[in-house]
Protein backbone atom coordinates (compact mmCIF):
# COMPACT_ATOMS: atom_id res chain seq x y z
CA UNK A 1 0.00 0.00 0.00
CA UNK A 2 2.83 2.34 0.89
CA UNK A 3 4.62 1.64 -2.40
CA UNK A 4 1.39 2.26 -4.33
CA UNK A 5 0.92 5.60 -2.55
CA UNK A 6 4.47 6.59 -3.28
CA UNK A 7 3.96 5.70 -6.94
CA UNK A 8 0.88 7.92 -7.07
CA UNK A 9 2.54 10.78 -5.24
CA UNK A 10 5.56 10.58 -7.51
CA UNK A 11 3.42 10.54 -10.65
CA UNK A 12 1.27 13.44 -9.42
CA UNK A 13 4.42 15.40 -8.56
CA UNK A 14 5.78 14.89 -12.05
CA UNK A 15 2.47 16.02 -13.59
CA UNK A 16 2.31 19.06 -11.33
CA UNK A 17 5.84 20.09 -12.30
CA UNK A 18 5.06 19.58 -15.99
CA UNK A 19 1.88 21.64 -15.80
CA UNK A 20 3.61 24.46 -13.88
CA UNK A 21 6.52 24.45 -16.32
CA UNK A 22 4.14 25.54 -19.08
CA UNK A 23 5.10 22.83 -21.57
CA UNK A 24 3.33 22.34 -24.88
CA UNK A 25 -0.36 21.61 -24.22
CA UNK A 26 -0.53 18.53 -26.47
CA UNK A 27 2.51 17.05 -24.73
CA UNK A 28 1.02 17.75 -21.29
CA UNK A 29 -2.31 16.14 -22.12
CA UNK A 30 -0.60 13.11 -23.63
CA UNK A 31 1.46 12.83 -20.43
CA UNK A 32 -1.68 13.05 -18.25
CA UNK A 33 -3.37 10.34 -20.35
CA UNK A 34 -0.26 8.13 -20.10
CA UNK A 35 -0.06 8.66 -16.33
CA UNK A 36 -3.75 7.73 -15.89
CA UNK A 37 -3.29 4.66 -18.07
CA UNK A 38 -0.26 3.59 -16.05
CA UNK A 39 -1.64 4.27 -12.56
CA UNK A 40 -5.08 2.78 -13.22
CA UNK A 41 -3.87 -0.08 -15.39
CA UNK A 42 -5.97 1.06 -18.36
CA UNK A 43 -5.78 -0.16 -21.92
CA UNK A 44 -6.45 3.29 -23.44
CA UNK A 45 -6.91 6.84 -22.18
CA UNK A 46 -7.81 10.14 -23.86
CA UNK A 47 -8.64 13.80 -23.16
CA UNK A 48 -11.52 15.34 -25.13
CA UNK A 49 -12.75 18.93 -25.59
CA UNK A 50 -15.59 20.40 -27.71
CA UNK A 51 -14.89 21.60 -31.23
CA UNK A 52 -15.24 25.29 -32.12
CA UNK A 53 -18.94 24.86 -32.95
CA UNK A 54 -19.65 22.98 -29.70
CA UNK A 55 -21.28 20.06 -31.55
CA UNK A 56 -18.69 17.30 -31.23
CA UNK A 57 -15.91 16.18 -28.89
CA UNK A 58 -12.37 16.05 -30.24
CA UNK A 59 -9.42 14.09 -28.84
CA UNK A 60 -6.62 16.51 -27.83
CA UNK A 61 -4.45 14.16 -25.75
CA UNK A 62 -4.19 10.34 -25.70
CA UNK A 63 -2.26 7.26 -24.62
CA UNK A 64 -2.67 3.84 -26.18
CA UNK A 65 -5.35 5.01 -28.62
CA UNK A 66 -4.48 4.09 -32.22
CA UNK A 67 -3.70 7.07 -34.43
CA UNK A 68 -6.38 6.00 -36.91
CA UNK A 69 -9.00 6.05 -34.14
CA UNK A 70 -7.95 9.54 -33.02
CA UNK A 71 -8.14 10.73 -36.61
CA UNK A 72 -11.48 8.99 -37.14
CA UNK A 73 -12.96 10.69 -34.07
CA UNK A 74 -11.55 14.12 -34.91
CA UNK A 75 -12.34 14.03 -38.62
CA UNK A 76 -15.42 11.85 -38.66
CA UNK A 77 -17.31 13.70 -35.90
CA UNK A 78 -17.97 10.42 -34.08
CA UNK A 79 -18.56 11.69 -30.52
CA UNK A 80 -21.57 13.95 -30.94
CA UNK A 81 -22.56 16.14 -28.00
CA UNK A 82 -26.13 15.21 -27.19
CA UNK A 83 -27.96 17.62 -24.91
CA UNK A 84 -29.80 14.68 -23.34
CA UNK A 85 -27.50 13.60 -20.53
CA UNK A 86 -28.86 10.04 -20.69
CA UNK A 87 -28.13 9.53 -24.37
CA UNK A 88 -25.04 9.51 -26.53
CA UNK A 89 -21.50 8.41 -25.79
CA UNK A 90 -20.24 8.32 -22.19
CA UNK A 91 -18.08 11.40 -22.85
CA UNK A 92 -21.17 13.33 -24.05
CA UNK A 93 -23.14 12.29 -20.96
CA UNK A 94 -20.31 13.30 -18.60
CA UNK A 95 -19.89 16.62 -20.41
CA UNK A 96 -23.53 17.67 -20.12
CA UNK A 97 -24.28 16.17 -16.71
CA UNK A 98 -21.04 17.28 -15.07
CA UNK A 99 -20.88 13.84 -13.39
CA UNK A 100 -18.73 10.76 -14.11
CA UNK A 101 -20.28 8.29 -16.53
CA UNK A 102 -19.27 4.59 -16.55
CA UNK A 103 -20.17 1.89 -19.10
CA UNK A 104 -19.56 -1.62 -17.74
CA UNK A 105 -20.00 -3.39 -21.08
CA UNK A 106 -20.33 -1.70 -24.45
CA UNK A 107 -21.97 -4.81 -25.85
CA UNK A 108 -24.92 -4.21 -23.50
CA UNK A 109 -25.50 -0.69 -24.94
CA UNK A 110 -27.94 0.05 -27.78
CA UNK A 111 -26.25 0.06 -31.17
CA UNK A 112 -25.01 3.48 -32.26
CA UNK A 113 -22.10 5.07 -34.05
CA UNK A 114 -19.98 5.28 -30.92
CA UNK A 115 -20.64 1.63 -29.90
CA UNK A 116 -19.74 0.47 -33.41
CA UNK A 117 -16.43 2.33 -33.21
CA UNK A 118 -15.77 1.02 -29.68
CA UNK A 119 -16.24 -2.57 -30.75
CA UNK A 120 -14.13 -1.94 -33.83
CA UNK A 121 -11.29 -0.60 -31.68
CA UNK A 122 -11.57 -3.44 -29.15
CA UNK A 123 -12.67 -1.80 -25.90
CA UNK A 124 -15.73 -2.83 -23.89
CA UNK A 125 -15.80 -0.70 -20.71
CA UNK A 126 -15.48 3.09 -20.46
CA UNK A 127 -15.19 5.58 -17.62
CA UNK A 128 -15.55 9.28 -18.52
CA UNK A 129 -15.11 12.08 -15.95
CA UNK A 130 -15.75 15.78 -16.59
CA UNK A 131 -13.05 18.45 -16.59
CA UNK A 132 -14.56 21.22 -14.46
CA UNK A 133 -13.23 24.78 -14.27
CA UNK A 134 -15.02 27.58 -12.41
CA UNK A 135 -18.28 25.66 -12.45
CA UNK A 136 -18.05 25.01 -16.19
CA UNK A 137 -17.32 21.71 -17.93
CA UNK A 138 -14.56 22.25 -20.48
CA UNK A 139 -13.92 18.64 -21.52
CA UNK A 140 -13.64 15.02 -20.37
CA UNK A 141 -10.94 12.51 -19.36
CA UNK A 142 -11.82 9.06 -20.70
CA UNK A 143 -10.47 5.65 -19.73
CA UNK A 144 -11.01 2.47 -21.73
CA UNK A 145 -10.61 -1.25 -20.97
CA UNK A 146 -10.61 -4.13 -23.43
CA UNK A 147 -12.75 -6.27 -21.14
CA UNK A 148 -16.00 -5.67 -19.31
CA UNK A 149 -15.26 -3.96 -16.03
CA UNK A 150 -17.30 -2.43 -13.22
CA UNK A 151 -15.50 0.72 -12.08
CA UNK A 152 -15.19 1.13 -8.34
CA UNK A 153 -15.64 4.44 -6.46
CA UNK A 154 -11.90 4.68 -5.75
CA UNK A 155 -11.17 4.30 -9.48
CA UNK A 156 -13.61 7.07 -10.26
CA UNK A 157 -12.01 9.26 -7.60
CA UNK A 158 -8.51 8.55 -8.87
CA UNK A 159 -9.42 9.37 -12.49
CA UNK A 160 -11.14 12.54 -11.27
CA UNK A 161 -7.93 13.53 -9.50
CA UNK A 162 -5.96 13.16 -12.71
CA UNK A 163 -8.72 15.07 -14.53
CA UNK A 164 -7.97 18.08 -12.32
CA UNK A 165 -4.46 18.20 -13.77
CA UNK A 166 -5.86 18.08 -17.26
CA UNK A 167 -8.24 20.91 -16.31
CA UNK A 168 -5.38 23.00 -14.94
CA UNK A 169 -3.33 22.38 -18.08
CA UNK A 170 -6.21 23.37 -20.37
CA UNK A 171 -7.13 26.42 -18.27
CA UNK A 172 -3.51 27.59 -18.06
CA UNK A 173 -3.10 27.16 -21.82
CA UNK A 174 -6.24 29.17 -22.45
CA UNK A 175 -5.07 31.93 -20.11
CA UNK A 176 -1.70 32.03 -21.85
CA UNK A 177 -3.42 32.11 -25.26
CA UNK A 178 -5.73 34.87 -24.07
CA UNK A 179 -2.78 36.86 -22.75
CA UNK A 180 -0.92 36.38 -26.00
CA UNK A 181 -3.99 37.42 -27.99
CA UNK A 182 -4.51 40.45 -25.76
CA UNK A 183 -0.86 41.38 -26.16
CA UNK A 184 -1.18 40.99 -29.91
CA UNK A 185 -4.33 43.09 -29.96
CA UNK A 186 -2.75 45.78 -27.79
CA UNK A 187 0.41 45.86 -29.89
CA UNK A 188 -1.59 45.93 -33.12
CA UNK A 189 -3.97 48.53 -31.70
CA UNK A 190 -1.04 50.74 -30.77
CA UNK A 191 0.36 50.28 -34.25
CA UNK A 192 -2.98 51.29 -35.74
CA UNK A 193 -3.24 54.30 -33.45
CA UNK A 194 0.32 55.41 -34.21
CA UNK A 195 -0.20 54.97 -37.95
CA UNK A 196 -3.34 57.08 -37.97
CA UNK A 197 -1.87 59.61 -35.54
CA UNK A 198 1.18 60.06 -37.79
CA UNK A 199 -1.18 60.85 -40.64
CA UNK A 200 -2.93 63.49 -38.51
CA UNK A 201 0.31 65.00 -37.16
CA UNK A 202 1.83 65.21 -40.63
CA UNK A 203 -1.37 66.83 -41.95
CA UNK A 204 -2.06 63.92 -44.27
CA UNK A 205 -5.66 65.06 -44.33
CA UNK A 206 -8.72 62.98 -45.12
CA UNK A 207 -6.98 61.31 -48.07
CA UNK A 208 -4.09 60.20 -45.87
CA UNK A 209 -6.49 58.65 -43.37
CA UNK A 210 -8.34 56.85 -46.19
CA UNK A 211 -5.06 55.41 -47.50
CA UNK A 212 -4.01 54.34 -43.99
CA UNK A 213 -7.34 52.54 -43.47
CA UNK A 214 -6.98 50.88 -46.87
CA UNK A 215 -3.54 49.57 -45.90
CA UNK A 216 -4.62 48.46 -42.41
CA UNK A 217 -7.86 46.73 -43.39
CA UNK A 218 -7.12 45.67 -46.96
CA UNK A 219 -10.25 47.10 -48.54
CA UNK A 220 -11.28 50.12 -50.59
CA UNK A 221 -12.36 53.10 -48.52
CA UNK A 222 -14.80 55.91 -49.39
CA UNK A 223 -15.21 58.90 -47.05
CA UNK A 224 -18.35 61.02 -47.47
CA UNK A 225 -19.18 64.43 -46.04
CA UNK A 226 -22.55 65.15 -44.35
CA UNK A 227 -24.06 65.89 -47.78
CA UNK A 228 -22.97 62.49 -49.21
CA UNK A 229 -20.28 64.02 -51.40
CA UNK A 230 -17.02 62.09 -51.69
CA UNK A 231 -14.18 63.59 -49.66
CA UNK A 232 -11.72 60.82 -50.49
CA UNK A 233 -11.71 57.35 -52.05
CA UNK A 234 -8.95 54.78 -52.37
CA UNK A 235 -10.44 52.83 -55.28
CA UNK A 236 -12.45 53.32 -58.41
CA UNK A 237 -15.54 51.73 -56.86
CA UNK A 238 -18.28 53.35 -54.91
CA UNK A 239 -20.67 51.63 -52.49
CA UNK A 240 -22.61 49.32 -54.82
CA UNK A 241 -25.82 48.62 -52.95
CA UNK A 242 -29.14 49.43 -54.56
CA UNK A 243 -30.25 52.93 -53.66
CA UNK A 244 -27.31 53.47 -51.29
CA UNK A 245 -27.61 57.25 -51.55
CA UNK A 246 -31.22 57.00 -50.35
CA UNK A 247 -30.16 54.62 -47.59
CA UNK A 248 -27.49 57.05 -46.39
CA UNK A 249 -29.96 59.91 -46.26
CA UNK A 250 -32.51 57.75 -44.43
CA UNK A 251 -29.81 56.69 -42.00
CA UNK A 252 -29.23 60.35 -41.13
CA UNK A 253 -32.79 61.36 -40.28
CA UNK A 254 -31.46 61.96 -36.78
CA UNK A 255 -28.03 63.54 -37.26
CA UNK A 256 -27.11 63.25 -33.60
CA UNK A 257 -25.30 60.15 -32.35
CA UNK A 258 -24.57 59.20 -28.76
CA UNK A 259 -21.34 57.47 -29.77
CA UNK A 260 -22.58 53.99 -28.83
CA UNK A 261 -22.71 52.79 -32.44
CA UNK A 262 -19.76 54.11 -34.38
CA UNK A 263 -19.45 51.06 -36.62
CA UNK A 264 -22.41 49.42 -38.34
CA UNK A 265 -23.20 47.52 -41.52
CA UNK A 266 -24.94 48.79 -44.63
CA UNK A 267 -25.64 46.11 -47.23
CA UNK A 268 -22.35 44.32 -47.72
CA UNK A 269 -20.28 47.24 -46.44
CA UNK A 270 -19.17 48.44 -43.02
CA UNK A 271 -19.89 52.09 -42.23
CA UNK A 272 -18.16 54.24 -39.60
CA UNK A 273 -19.71 57.42 -38.19
CA UNK A 274 -17.35 60.31 -37.49
CA UNK A 275 -18.74 62.36 -34.60
CA UNK A 276 -18.00 65.91 -33.52
CA UNK A 277 -20.00 67.31 -30.61
CA UNK A 278 -22.53 64.53 -31.13
CA UNK A 279 -23.11 65.35 -34.82
CA UNK A 280 -22.20 63.04 -37.69
CA UNK A 281 -19.70 65.14 -39.67
CA UNK A 282 -18.53 62.37 -42.02
CA UNK A 283 -19.03 58.67 -42.75
CA UNK A 284 -16.43 56.12 -43.79
CA UNK A 285 -17.49 53.24 -46.06
CA UNK A 286 -15.34 50.10 -45.86
CA UNK A 287 -16.33 48.39 -49.08
CA UNK A 288 -17.22 44.71 -48.80
CA UNK A 289 -16.34 44.45 -45.10
CA UNK A 290 -19.78 43.98 -43.54
CA UNK A 291 -18.94 40.42 -42.49
CA UNK A 292 -15.15 40.46 -42.25
CA UNK A 293 -14.44 43.17 -39.69
CA UNK A 294 -12.76 41.48 -36.74
CA UNK A 295 -11.94 42.97 -33.34
CA UNK A 296 -8.82 44.65 -34.68
CA UNK A 297 -10.77 45.99 -37.63
CA UNK A 298 -13.33 47.51 -35.27
CA UNK A 299 -10.52 49.10 -33.24
CA UNK A 300 -8.98 50.51 -36.41
CA UNK A 301 -12.38 51.88 -37.41
CA UNK A 302 -12.85 53.51 -33.99
CA UNK A 303 -9.35 55.00 -34.09
CA UNK A 304 -10.02 56.31 -37.59
CA UNK A 305 -13.27 57.90 -36.41
CA UNK A 306 -11.45 59.80 -33.68
CA UNK A 307 -8.61 60.92 -35.96
CA UNK A 308 -11.04 61.97 -38.68
CA UNK A 309 -13.04 63.96 -36.12
CA UNK A 310 -9.82 65.79 -35.16
CA UNK A 311 -9.07 66.38 -38.85
CA UNK A 312 -12.57 67.76 -39.47
CA UNK A 313 -12.19 70.01 -36.41
CA UNK A 314 -8.82 71.24 -37.72
CA UNK A 315 -10.30 71.93 -41.15
CA UNK A 316 -13.30 73.70 -39.64
CA UNK A 317 -11.07 75.88 -37.49
CA UNK A 318 -8.89 76.75 -40.48
CA UNK A 319 -11.98 77.39 -42.60
CA UNK A 320 -13.48 79.68 -39.95
CA UNK A 321 -10.27 81.70 -39.75
CA UNK A 322 -10.05 81.88 -43.53
CA UNK A 323 -13.73 82.78 -43.79
CA UNK A 324 -13.23 85.62 -41.32
CA UNK A 325 -10.29 86.91 -43.39
CA UNK A 326 -12.28 86.65 -46.61
CA UNK A 327 -15.22 88.39 -44.97
CA UNK A 328 -13.01 91.26 -43.79
CA UNK A 329 -11.47 91.64 -47.25
CA UNK A 330 -14.82 91.61 -49.03
CA UNK A 331 -16.31 94.01 -46.46
CA UNK A 332 -13.50 96.48 -47.16
CA UNK A 333 -14.07 96.19 -50.91
CA UNK A 334 -17.82 96.73 -50.49
CA UNK A 335 -17.06 99.75 -48.34
CA UNK A 336 -14.99 101.30 -51.13
CA UNK A 337 -11.41 100.05 -50.64
CA UNK A 338 -9.32 100.18 -53.80
CA UNK A 339 -9.16 96.68 -55.29
CA UNK A 340 -6.03 97.69 -57.17
CA UNK A 341 -4.01 98.69 -54.11
CA UNK A 342 -0.99 96.55 -53.35
CA UNK A 343 -2.02 95.72 -49.78
CA UNK A 344 -5.49 94.55 -50.85
CA UNK A 345 -4.14 92.45 -53.72
CA UNK A 346 -1.42 90.91 -51.55
CA UNK A 347 -3.99 89.85 -48.96
CA UNK A 348 -6.18 88.44 -51.72
CA UNK A 349 -3.26 86.57 -53.30
CA UNK A 350 -2.44 84.88 -50.00
CA UNK A 351 -5.94 83.35 -50.06
CA UNK A 352 -5.75 82.36 -53.72
CA UNK A 353 -7.74 85.29 -55.19
CA UNK A 354 -6.53 87.33 -58.16
CA UNK A 355 -8.24 90.73 -58.04
CA UNK A 356 -6.34 91.79 -61.16
CA UNK A 357 -8.75 89.76 -63.29
CA UNK A 358 -12.11 91.02 -64.54
CA UNK A 359 -14.90 89.84 -62.23
CA UNK A 360 -18.66 89.66 -62.09
CA UNK A 361 -20.51 90.24 -58.83
CA UNK A 362 -22.94 87.51 -57.79
CA UNK A 363 -25.29 88.03 -54.86
CA UNK A 364 -27.48 85.17 -53.63
CA UNK A 365 -30.25 85.15 -51.06
CA UNK A 366 -32.40 82.37 -49.65
CA UNK A 367 -36.12 82.68 -50.10
CA UNK A 368 -39.01 80.59 -48.80
CA UNK A 369 -40.44 78.03 -51.17
CA UNK A 370 -44.03 78.38 -52.45
CA UNK A 371 -45.32 75.65 -50.14
CA UNK A 372 -43.96 77.54 -47.13
CA UNK A 373 -45.06 81.04 -48.02
CA UNK A 374 -47.22 81.49 -44.97
CA UNK A 375 -45.00 79.90 -42.31
CA UNK A 376 -41.42 78.63 -42.10
CA UNK A 377 -40.93 74.90 -42.23
CA UNK A 378 -39.72 73.08 -39.11
CA UNK A 379 -35.93 72.92 -39.03
CA UNK A 380 -35.38 75.88 -41.39
CA UNK A 381 -32.62 78.33 -40.51
CA UNK A 382 -32.71 82.09 -40.24
CA UNK A 383 -31.62 83.88 -43.40
CA UNK A 384 -28.45 85.12 -41.68
CA UNK A 385 -27.41 81.60 -40.60
CA UNK A 386 -28.32 80.24 -44.01
CA UNK A 387 -26.10 82.86 -45.64
CA UNK A 388 -23.13 82.01 -43.39
CA UNK A 389 -23.51 78.28 -43.97
CA UNK A 390 -24.07 78.73 -47.71
CA UNK A 391 -20.93 80.88 -48.00
CA UNK A 392 -18.94 78.16 -46.26
CA UNK A 393 -20.33 75.51 -48.60
CA UNK A 394 -19.59 77.65 -51.67
CA UNK A 395 -16.00 78.13 -50.51
CA UNK A 396 -15.63 74.38 -49.99
CA UNK A 397 -17.02 73.60 -53.44
CA UNK A 398 -14.63 76.07 -55.11
CA UNK A 399 -11.51 75.26 -53.08
CA UNK A 400 -9.99 73.39 -56.04
CA UNK A 401 -10.45 76.28 -58.49
CA UNK A 402 -7.54 78.55 -59.40
CA UNK A 403 -7.78 81.45 -59.09
CA UNK A 404 -10.40 81.15 -56.38
CA UNK A 405 -13.57 83.26 -56.42
CA UNK A 406 -13.83 85.61 -53.42
CA UNK A 407 -16.93 84.45 -51.51
CA UNK A 408 -18.29 85.52 -48.12
CA UNK A 409 -21.54 86.09 -46.26
CA UNK A 410 -22.67 89.70 -46.01
CA UNK A 411 -25.65 90.11 -43.69
CA UNK A 412 -28.39 87.88 -45.17
CA UNK A 413 -26.76 87.34 -48.58
CA UNK A 414 -23.86 85.44 -50.09
CA UNK A 415 -21.59 87.65 -52.17
CA UNK A 416 -19.08 86.36 -54.72
CA UNK A 417 -16.56 88.13 -56.91
CA UNK A 418 -16.40 85.58 -59.72
CA UNK A 419 -13.66 85.74 -62.42
CA UNK A 420 -15.29 86.35 -65.81
CA UNK A 421 -13.18 83.71 -67.54
CA UNK A 422 -14.31 80.98 -65.14
CA UNK A 423 -17.36 79.34 -66.69
CA UNK A 424 -17.10 75.74 -65.46
CA UNK A 425 -18.62 75.61 -62.99
CA UNK A 426 -20.71 78.74 -63.22
CA UNK A 427 -20.93 80.96 -60.18
CA UNK A 428 -24.71 80.96 -60.32
CA UNK A 429 -24.84 77.15 -60.11
CA UNK A 430 -22.37 77.04 -57.22
CA UNK A 431 -24.25 79.63 -55.15
CA UNK A 432 -27.63 78.02 -55.74
CA UNK A 433 -26.28 74.61 -54.74
CA UNK A 434 -24.61 76.12 -51.68
CA UNK A 435 -27.87 77.65 -50.46
CA UNK A 436 -29.69 74.35 -50.99
CA UNK A 437 -27.02 72.50 -49.00
CA UNK A 438 -27.15 75.09 -46.24
CA UNK A 439 -30.93 74.82 -45.83
CA UNK A 440 -32.93 72.21 -47.73
CA UNK A 441 -36.09 74.28 -47.11
CA UNK A 442 -34.74 77.33 -48.93
CA UNK A 443 -34.71 78.28 -52.61
CA UNK A 444 -31.84 80.43 -53.87
CA UNK A 445 -32.23 83.56 -55.97
CA UNK A 446 -29.03 84.82 -57.56
CA UNK A 447 -28.44 88.16 -59.30
CA UNK A 448 -25.40 88.72 -61.53
CA UNK A 449 -23.92 92.19 -62.07
CA UNK A 450 -21.13 93.17 -64.42
CA UNK A 451 -18.64 95.31 -62.52
CA UNK A 452 -18.48 98.75 -64.12
CA UNK A 453 -16.24 101.72 -63.55
CA UNK A 454 -18.48 102.71 -60.63
CA UNK A 455 -16.88 99.89 -58.67
CA UNK A 456 -17.74 97.14 -56.25
CA UNK A 457 -19.81 99.10 -53.67
CA UNK A 458 -22.25 100.41 -56.29
CA UNK A 459 -22.52 96.95 -57.87
CA UNK A 460 -23.50 95.48 -54.52
CA UNK A 461 -26.09 98.20 -53.89
CA UNK A 462 -27.56 97.58 -57.34
CA UNK A 463 -27.66 93.83 -56.74
CA UNK A 464 -29.39 94.28 -53.38
CA UNK A 465 -31.89 96.57 -55.02
CA UNK A 466 -32.57 94.02 -57.74
CA UNK A 467 -33.15 91.30 -55.16
CA UNK A 468 -35.47 93.61 -53.25
CA UNK A 469 -37.62 94.22 -56.32
CA UNK A 470 -37.55 90.55 -57.30
CA UNK A 471 -38.74 89.49 -53.84
CA UNK A 472 -41.96 91.44 -54.38
CA UNK A 473 -42.54 89.74 -57.75
CA UNK A 474 -43.42 86.03 -57.49
CA UNK A 475 -42.84 85.65 -61.24
CA UNK A 476 -39.24 86.84 -61.07
CA UNK A 477 -36.71 84.13 -62.12
CA UNK A 478 -34.31 82.52 -59.67
CA UNK A 479 -31.37 83.50 -61.89
CA UNK A 480 -31.74 87.24 -62.24
CA UNK A 481 -30.08 89.93 -64.33
CA UNK A 482 -30.83 93.63 -64.47
CA UNK A 483 -32.40 93.14 -67.90
CA UNK A 484 -35.07 90.96 -66.26
CA UNK A 485 -36.29 94.04 -64.31
CA UNK A 486 -36.84 96.22 -67.37
CA UNK A 487 -36.86 99.95 -66.62
CA UNK A 488 -36.20 99.27 -62.94
CA UNK A 489 -32.98 97.51 -63.89
CA UNK A 490 -31.80 100.50 -65.90
CA UNK A 491 -32.67 102.92 -63.12
CA UNK A 492 -30.96 100.74 -60.51
CA UNK A 493 -27.79 100.73 -62.55
CA UNK A 494 -27.53 104.28 -63.79
CA UNK A 495 -29.79 106.69 -61.89
CA UNK A 496 -28.61 108.82 -58.99
CA UNK A 497 -30.62 108.15 -55.81
CA UNK A 498 -30.79 111.84 -54.95
CA UNK A 499 -32.37 112.71 -58.31
CA UNK A 500 -34.87 109.85 -58.08
CA UNK A 501 -35.89 110.75 -54.56
CA UNK A 502 -36.25 114.43 -55.46
CA UNK A 503 -38.72 113.58 -58.26
CA UNK A 504 -40.69 111.19 -56.03
CA UNK A 505 -40.79 113.65 -53.15
CA UNK A 506 -42.02 116.45 -55.43
CA UNK A 507 -45.05 114.38 -56.35
CA UNK A 508 -45.71 112.31 -53.20
CA UNK A 509 -43.70 114.09 -50.50
CA UNK A 510 -46.79 115.60 -48.85
CA UNK A 511 -48.49 112.20 -48.71
CA UNK A 512 -45.35 110.55 -47.24
CA UNK A 513 -45.04 113.29 -44.62
CA UNK A 514 -48.72 112.99 -43.69
CA UNK A 515 -48.31 109.25 -43.05
CA UNK A 516 -45.23 109.89 -40.92
CA UNK A 517 -46.91 112.60 -38.83
CA UNK A 518 -50.31 110.93 -38.35
CA UNK A 519 -49.54 107.17 -38.44
CA UNK A 520 -51.81 106.65 -41.45
CA UNK A 521 -51.35 104.31 -44.41
CA UNK A 522 -52.06 106.45 -47.42
CA UNK A 523 -48.99 105.39 -49.45
CA UNK A 524 -49.71 101.69 -48.79
CA UNK A 525 -53.34 102.18 -49.80
CA UNK A 526 -52.20 103.91 -52.99
CA UNK A 527 -49.78 101.08 -53.87
CA UNK A 528 -52.45 98.40 -53.42
CA UNK A 529 -55.02 100.45 -55.34
CA UNK A 530 -52.64 100.71 -58.31
CA UNK A 531 -51.59 97.02 -58.08
CA UNK A 532 -55.28 95.99 -58.18
CA UNK A 533 -55.98 98.05 -61.32
CA UNK A 534 -57.87 100.88 -59.58
CA UNK A 535 -60.46 98.50 -58.08
CA UNK A 536 -61.70 100.10 -54.84
CA UNK A 537 -63.68 97.04 -53.71
CA UNK A 538 -60.65 94.73 -54.17
CA UNK A 539 -58.44 97.27 -52.40
CA UNK A 540 -60.83 97.36 -49.43
CA UNK A 541 -60.82 93.56 -49.28
CA UNK A 542 -57.02 93.44 -49.32
CA UNK A 543 -56.78 96.10 -46.60
CA UNK A 544 -59.68 94.61 -44.62
CA UNK A 545 -61.51 97.95 -44.47
CA UNK A 546 -64.81 99.31 -45.79
CA UNK A 547 -64.80 100.54 -49.43
CA UNK A 548 -65.84 103.99 -48.16
CA UNK A 549 -62.60 104.09 -46.12
CA UNK A 550 -60.63 103.47 -49.32
CA UNK A 551 -62.52 106.29 -51.07
CA UNK A 552 -61.79 108.67 -48.18
CA UNK A 553 -58.08 107.81 -48.26
CA UNK A 554 -57.89 108.32 -52.02
CA UNK A 555 -59.55 111.74 -51.73
CA UNK A 556 -57.05 112.67 -49.01
CA UNK A 557 -54.17 111.65 -51.35
CA UNK A 558 -55.61 113.73 -54.19
CA UNK A 559 -55.90 116.73 -51.90
CA UNK A 560 -52.36 116.44 -50.46
CA UNK A 561 -50.60 115.71 -53.78
CA UNK A 562 -52.78 117.85 -56.04
CA UNK A 563 -53.64 114.85 -58.18
CA UNK A 564 -56.66 113.54 -60.02
CA UNK A 565 -56.56 109.75 -59.69
CA UNK A 566 -59.18 109.50 -62.45
CA UNK A 567 -56.65 110.96 -64.89
CA UNK A 568 -54.44 108.45 -66.83
CA UNK A 569 -51.57 110.97 -66.71
CA UNK A 570 -51.79 111.26 -62.91
CA UNK A 571 -51.90 107.48 -62.56
CA UNK A 572 -48.77 107.17 -64.74
CA UNK A 573 -47.01 109.87 -62.73
CA UNK A 574 -47.88 108.21 -59.42
CA UNK A 575 -46.73 104.77 -60.64
CA UNK A 576 -43.43 106.27 -61.79
CA UNK A 577 -42.95 108.17 -58.53
CA UNK A 578 -43.49 105.04 -56.42
CA UNK A 579 -41.11 103.02 -58.60
CA UNK A 580 -38.44 105.73 -58.44
CA UNK A 581 -38.86 105.99 -54.68
CA UNK A 582 -38.33 102.24 -54.33
CA UNK A 583 -35.30 102.32 -56.62
CA UNK A 584 -33.77 105.17 -54.65
CA UNK A 585 -34.26 103.36 -51.38
CA UNK A 586 -32.84 100.09 -52.76
CA UNK A 587 -29.77 101.70 -54.30
CA UNK A 588 -29.14 103.86 -51.25
CA UNK A 589 -29.39 100.97 -48.76
CA UNK A 590 -26.34 100.63 -46.49
CA UNK A 591 -23.75 98.09 -47.61
CA UNK A 592 -22.45 97.01 -44.21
Amino acid sequence: MTSELRRWLSAIGVLTSAVNAGHDLKMLLDQIAATARDLLDLDFCGVMVPDAAGKYLKIVGASGLPAEYVQHVNDGQTIRLDVDRWKGAPASRAFFSGEPCAIVDVDAEPDSMWTDVAREQGYRSILSVPLRAAGEVIGTLNSYRASAHEFQPDEVEQLSLLAEHATIALTSARIVDDLREQHRLIARSEEIHERLLRVAVRSGGVSGIAIALHDLLGCDVVILDPYDEVLSATGEDRPEVDGWQTEVRADRVDERNDGSRLVRTRGRHAVIDVLLNGDVVATVWLLGRAEGLDQLGVRAAEHASVVLALEVLRQRTAAEVEQALRGELLAELLAGADSGSRSIRDRANLMGHNLGLRHRMLVAEARVGPSSATAPRPGSLSVEKTAVRAASEAVRMTSHLRPRPLIAAVHDTVVALWPENMTDPTGERILRRAVELADSHAIARVVAIQLSDSGIPDAYRVARGALSFASADQSAPDLLSLEDLGAVGILLQFAEPVVLRRYADRLLGAVIDYDAENGTHLVRTLRIYLDLNLDRQATATRLVVHPNTVSQRLRRIEMLAGLDLKSPKSILDVRSALMLLDVARAVDAPVT
